[in-house]
């Protein structure tokens, strides 16, 4: 929130500044547009929206048009990235304010790309910062509940959703692109828009696809397609973003090119392991899971093997429902769980676990150790030889935020590849 918003909300009665933040958001919007010359009509703008996957998909999209011979740029919760060019997100937030996205665009047609793959939010869209962004097309991944205690409910955070897609019907430029998952109950409303390429997906788009222990493989017809990622929503994903590549006259040996090998991406299943020397043999992944659909979709991607879990909230203040149902979800999944410190904010956060810890009911599981990197490292302790230890929530936010607006320099990554380097080694 910038400093301007928060000394408006001081000064200004709440029933006043509702009726006015849209007009200043709305202005900002305008005149970030204006100032750096309407760069988005000068660049293929693809849009990635809905609760879990953008980040995720922003990346492959990217990938997969830098293998046509594109020159891309891409912002996302995880990075900003302009050709070669790449900076992490340290904003604690997917798009920073309207002059931040318009200059980012600006920089990537004075840099040569063709093409910007940006990851929008609903709280994004909230503000207005979609608006005034010429985009070419949009894919939306799923709906599920969250930021309701910001949007003031379900509906209204769908809504905000829905309005990135009618971005897409108001833009000037022709053709344009919706890809939707149809699997999702939601997923055929983004299609209720007058575009000239509606583009529903779904599982049953394949003749096949298969989870594999550290792959997926999708099969359209005789093409297999196998990407080192696993677990069914990053099928969904890679779906997602070879609908809209073949829309655009990629190929498939083009796509296959550009995922077979893929990096990993980073907080997103993100895998460490402890050293080849280390007395126990140790996986270690981090993930931005922090829905209660996504935490145990990842849960569900690791079967048939010991899972100790670290878990915390998703910001103090906001979706406080969800708590006990996230400490809910571990008790059946893992064997041992960790409940831990992330982004209190102004709330008390030993009282934030505590609400998920009333979602547990074998307690014998449950510890509560709220220094994280403590909570890593016992984590590493206790675990057998051959575990996995799941760090959720945080994936590559830079900060722990406390109270006051106060933010403590954090990565889970680095945390995580520290503690496993101090495992005993074999004697």
């Amino acid at each position: 929130m910038s400093q301007i918003t928060q000394f408006l909300k001081k000064v200004i009665p709440k029933p006043v500044l509702d009726k006015v933040l849209p007009f200043y958001h709305y202005g900002l919007a305008y005149l970030a547009d204006l100032w750096y010359r309407h760069p988005s009509k000068e660049i293929m703008v693809i849009g990635v929206t809905g609760t879990k996957g953008k980040s995720t998909v922003t990346e492959l999209m990217t990938r997969i048009l830098e293998a046509n011979g594109h020159k891309v740029a891409s912002l996302s919760t995880i990075q900003f990235k302009i050709g070669d060019e790449k900076e992490r997100n340290l904003f604690k937030m997917t798009m920073p304010g309207r002059f931040f996205v318009q200059k980012f665009l600006r920089r990537a047609v004075t840099a040569g790309c063709t093409h910007a793959v940006v990851e929008i939010t609903s709280e994004g869209a909230r503000q207005y910062r979609h608006r005034f962004l010429d985009l070419d097309a949009l894919i939306f991944t799923n709906l599920t509940p969250e930021h309701i205690e910001s949007h003031g409910s379900f509906e209204k955070y769908k809504q905000a959703k829905l309005s990135i897609a009618k971005q897409v019907e108001l833009a000037t430029k022709r053709p344009r692109y919706i890809v939707a998952n149809i699997d999702d109950e939601h997923g055929a409303d983004f299609l209720n828009f007058d575009i000239e390429n509606k583009l529903p997906y779904s599982l049953k788009d394949l003749s096949l696809y298969s989870l594999h222990r550290d792959s997926v493989s999708l099969v359209f017809g005789d093409i297999t397609i196998r990407v080192p990622m696993i677990g069914l929503f990053n099928v969904y994903n890679i779906l997602a973003s070879i609908t809209l590549a073949r829309a655009f006259g990629i190929s498939f040996t083009t796509i296959d090119k550009a995922l077979r090998n893929i990096d990993k991406i980073a907080g997103r299943v993100e895998r460490f392991s402890s050293s080849k020397e280390a007395e126990k043999n140790i996986t270690a992944v981090v993930d931005y899971a922090h829905t209660p659909d996504s935490l145990e979709k990842l849960y569900q991607a690791f079967p048939e093997v010991n899972k100790v879990c670290i878990l915390g909230n998703t910001g103090g203040g906001r979706d406080t429902w969800k708590r006990p149902e996230m400490g809910e979800i571990a008790d059946r999944y893992c064997e041992k769980i960790i409940l831990t410190n992330e982004d209190p904010y102004d709330e008390n956060p030993r009282a934030i676990v505590e609400q998920m810890a009333k979602g547990i009911k074998d307690q014998s599981k449950l510890e509560i150790i709220m220094d994280r990197r403590e909570a890593i490292r016992h984590a590493f302790e206790i675990a057998p030889d051959g575990s996995l230890v799941l760090i959720t929530g945080k994936g590559t936010d830079p900060y722990i935020m406390g109270p006051k607006g106060t933010k403590t320099p954090w990565s889970d990554a680095e945390v995580v590849q520290e503690e496993l380097a101090k495992l005993p080694l074999v004697k």
